[in-house]
């Protein structure tokens, strides 16, 4: 099983959202897989379920985009790192809860070659901080990463976004996923230094090593 990886460096999210779609009506049963690594420009991004009056605090710097994508409200920005999984789940054999099992075990794994113990929050999309001696108590409970899916015509797109030196004031703005009080960390803030390029190569080889796991 073989995936063609594009790094797009830092992307406009409405040119990004558009390609996606585009890329995702156009392809057929020959179509390979993509897997896009990026980072947005500040921006809010609304999905299906969610609900406007989540960004209490609206921003004239930071606008807001309502997308196609399960979930609520979520802010991307520079210092977080993207990726959006373009695969036919078909092809690979995988339902939608099944991948999103995968995407979440896949940051979980990232996170702890950096020394982070993470985990799942059952009801609650996303990897949070847990237990462990890389986090306070300040942070445990702290969400670290995002999770959003779209799937046309038994193909996904969307995907995750990993928080490793991002913009925390601005998730003050929201109620992260429709949760008054969710607290929301970074990867630098758990006093993690490496950079961001590391990081990505790392977590893209979690990805592709659960997407072609039976």
């Amino acid at each position: 099983m073989s995936f063609i990886v594009k790094r797009l460096g830092v992307a406009d999210y409405e040119w990004t959202y558009q390609a996606m779609r585009d890329f995702t009506q156009q392809r057929n049963g020959d179509t390979l897989d993509e897997i896009w690594i990026l980072e947005h420009p500040p921006v809010f991004t609304l999905g299906l379920a969610g609900d406007p009056s989540n960004l209490h605090s609206p921003s004239n710097d930071i606008p807001m985009v309502q997308v196609d994508r399960g979930g609520e409200i979520t802010y991307h920005g520079p210092g977080q790192i993207v990726v959006y999984l373009l695969l036919d789940l078909r092809r690979l054999g995988i339902f939608v809860k099944e991948l999103v099992s995968r995407i979440e075990q896949a940051l979980i794994d990232t996170l702890a070659d950096f020394g982070i113990s993470a985990e799942r929050q059952l009801g609650a999309p996303g990897i949070y901080v847990a237990q462990g001696p890389s986090s306070s108590l300040e942070h445990q409970g702290a969400k670290i990463a995002a999770l959003g899916l779209k799937v046309s015509k038994g193909c996904s797109y969307h995907g995750l976004a990993l928080n490793v030196a991002t913009d925390l004031a601005a998730f003050s703005r929201i109620h992260p996923c429709g949760y008054e009080g969710l607290k929301t960390v970074d990867m630098q803030t758990l006093g993690i230094k490496d950079n961001t390029d590391m990081i990505s190569q790392t977590l893209l080889g979690h990805l592709q090593k659960q997407l072609i796991s039976s």
